[in-house]
This record gives structure tokens, sequence and C-alpha cells, in this order.
């Protein structure tokens, strides 16, 4: 998993927005209130995201309808996952980061250890 691209991250934000299936060109219209695109540009990243596995889609008559594969919590985690596993000390990778974020994101970081029950699902 990488880092998403500019566009990519663009369409995903919209299609993680939505509670419904979504068609190339919803994306399309709704991403051209603020730049002009072609439709082949969404439909290609689009097609490029579904191939990545970061969307699904089902044929209905001659268009696709786009869902997210998984939430954007869940691919935020396992980006983070991943990030986490090229240290080559964990621990301190884990220190560093503490140290950027807010105390108040600190703050929410020990409740969120402390409500975790290893295989458990997170809410």
């Amino acid at each position: 998993m990488r880092q998403l691209g500019e566009l990519e991250k663009l369409v995903m934000d919209r299609v993680w927005a939505w509670d419904h299936p979504v068609a190339v060109r919803e994306v399309l219209e709704d991403l051209q209130r603020d730049r002009t695109l072609a439709y082949t540009t969404i439909m290609t990243v689009m097609d490029n995201l579904h191939r990545k596995g970061l969307l699904t889609r089902e044929k209905e008559g001659r268009a696709y309808l786009y869902r997210p594969a998984q939430t954007r919590e869940q691919h935020t985690a396992a980006f983070m996952g991943e990030v986490l596993a090229g240290s080559t000390d964990r621990r301190v990778t884990l220190l560093h980061f503490l140290e950027q974020i807010p105390a108040d994101e600190v703050a929410r970081l020990r409740q969120a250890l402390s409500e975790y029950v290893p295989g458990g699902n997170a809410q």
C-alpha cells in the first residue's frame, strides 16, 4: 500500500463521503465544481483504485458502480501499520510520533488503548 496521489485522494474522499454506490459520472460532476477534468481521467483513476483494492465495483447496465473496499479509518490504519512496519525500531518510531502530535491526540490515543480488546472489532 502506498500513499494516495492527489487525484486518487480527491476521488476516495468523495467515495468515502457518500453512503451509496457511485458511478464515474457522479464523481466527475462533483469534482468538476472545483476544476476541469475529463471523464476518461476519472474513469482511469477509479479503475486504478479498483485494481489496487481500494474500490469494489459492480456492473449496472453499461457502467460500473463503485464502493470503498474499506472505511477511511480502516484504510488509514492499514497505511499507518505498513509505515510502522517499515521502521527498524518500532518503539523509537512510536516515541517520535508521540512527540509530534498534540496533547489532546495523545489523550485520545490513551483512551483508545484503554478501550482496546485484542481480537475485538474497532468501532
